[in-house]
């Protein structure tokens, strides 16, 4: 990167410290819901309907976002 693009991203986050652990909070929680459909679901389990269902619902708590990904499993495994 180059420093410019660094320095703003250190200021970034020394003003706001709540973003960056708002977004490595979803991030986490995103990949444990993936990894937890793709154990549920096996050779079921589709990476582009798995995003589908995380984008098409926006802005959600990591509550909901989690019920949501549990029903489509759900949906999917009786399939």
């Amino acid at each position: 990167m180059p420093e410019t693009d660094v320095v703003a991203e250190i200021e970034r986050y020394l003003v706001m410290p709540g973003q960056a652990l708002a977004y490595k909070v979803g991030m986490n929680k995103i990949l444990a819901l993936r990894e937890k459909a793709k154990s549920s679901l096996g050779p079921k389990f589709d990476i582009k309907a798995f995003h589908d269902l995380v984008l098409t619902g926006g802005d959600l708590p990591l509550a909901l976002l989690e019920r949501r990904v549990d029903a489509w499993i759900g949906e999917q495994a009786g399939r």
